[in-house]
């Protein structure tokens, strides 16, 4: 038997967590905004020490670093980047080792140990961030590791609201078709943003945000005549130059930023069309408040995106642009799992 203690710690741990993990995402978009990501070029210490204030009170510590001469105020965004994502992993690690103390009855081994494993790797590619000079590829995955963290945790949290009161009804027997169309329908909303993830990550790692000064249109064309794809997606280049600042000719920036919009494109008819069709369906009524949750953050999103373009990449409300992909991410995972609660309690 299970102490009940261990799954409220659990239950609230993971609560924390996703709190914390949403905080250290934000954080992460601020930290590559400001060029502060390589302020500090050793990890996890900052140029030997754990502060910019001890880094800047040392002058053999800068000595080690000529070529990268300190700015405390950079540094400092980055190191509260580093600090918030070292307690993440402390708090995940509390997680798993409780989950295996209660040997999977509370949190499935292989599901806790996933999540530990993802969050050494996001520890790991953070490192390679710094020490591989900002690297479109590893700044990324960073970014796809970081919402996948998040996922995992809010998921984690979810499902651990299952031994609440109340159970989930099964839908009627005709509602069965529907609701295994809606599901399929969610999951291919969650698909197509994994994808819109990777666009965003590669648009902001390549410094491509800028490409496209107008909207809706970009460079003021529909179809700007001179991007070039295969320049854009190029995924590995030479090892030891400088990505800060980007070092992409704006044509493929151009192609990057261009895509992504398109990417957003894709993302809106895919969610507005499975949040419609669940809103639409009585028999899935259910689900309806976390279809409305979908558009209401996609709404958000779309708005935050536009306004970023229109008032010229404020760094606010950019970053706030990560945030809100981070809400929109919630929201529909948490409408993929109540659809996916509703079938199981058909079974």
């Amino acid at each position: 038997m299970i102490p009940a203690s261990v799954e409220r710690w659990i239950r609230g741990l993971s609560l924390v967590a996703v709190l914390l993990c949403l905080v250290v995402i934000v954080l992460g978009a601020y930290t590559r905004l400001t060029n502060s990501g390589i302020s500090c070029p050793d990890w996890p210490e900052c140029y030997g020490h754990l502060t910019p204030t001890g880094a800047a009170d040392s002058a053999s510590a800068q000595a080690r670093y000529p070529g990268r001469p300190l700015n405390v105020d950079d540094a400092w965004h980055e190191m509260i980047h580093r600090y918030a994502a070292g307690s993440l992993g402390l708090i995940i690690t509390v997680i798993t080792a409780l989950a295996l103390a209660s040997r999977g009855r509370i949190v499935g081994r292989s599901y806790a140990l996933v999540l530990f494993a993802t969050v050494v790797a996001q520890a790991l590619l953070g490192m390679l961030t710094v020490t591989w000079l900002l690297k479109p590829p590893i700044v990324t995955l960073h970014l796809l590791f970081g919402m996948t963290t998040l996922g995992l945790l809010w998921w984690l949290w979810l499902a651990l609201q299952r031994g609440g009161p109340a159970s989930p009804r099964a839908p009627p027997a005709p509602a069965a078709a529907a609701l295994q169309f809606a599901y399929r329908l969610a999951l291919l909303g969650l698909a197509v943003l994994a994808v819109q993830f990777f666009l965003g990550a590669w648009t902001s790692a390549n410094y491509a945000q800028y490409a496209c000064p107008d909207f809706p249109k970009c460079e003021g064309y529909w179809w700007p005549p001179h991007m070039d794809f295969h320049d854009a997606f190029v995924l590995w280049r030479s090892l030891w130059v400088d990505y800060q600042g980007g070092i992409l000719p704006n044509p493929a920036r151009v192609a990057i930023h261009f895509t992504h919009r398109l990417g957003a494109l894709a993302v809106t008819v895919a969610l507005v069309g499975a949040s419609g069709y669940i809103i639409g369906r009585r028999a899935l009524s259910g689900a309806r408040p976390y279809a409305y949750a979908v558009l209401a953050a996609l709404v958000l999103q779309l708005a935050i995106g536009i306004t970023m373009v229109l008032e010229s990449f404020p760094i606010g409300i950019t970053t706030a642009h990560t945030a809100g992909a981070a809400l929109l991410f919630m929201a529909v995972l948490a409408l993929v799992h109540k659809l996916r609660t509703l079938r199981a309690a058909r079974l």
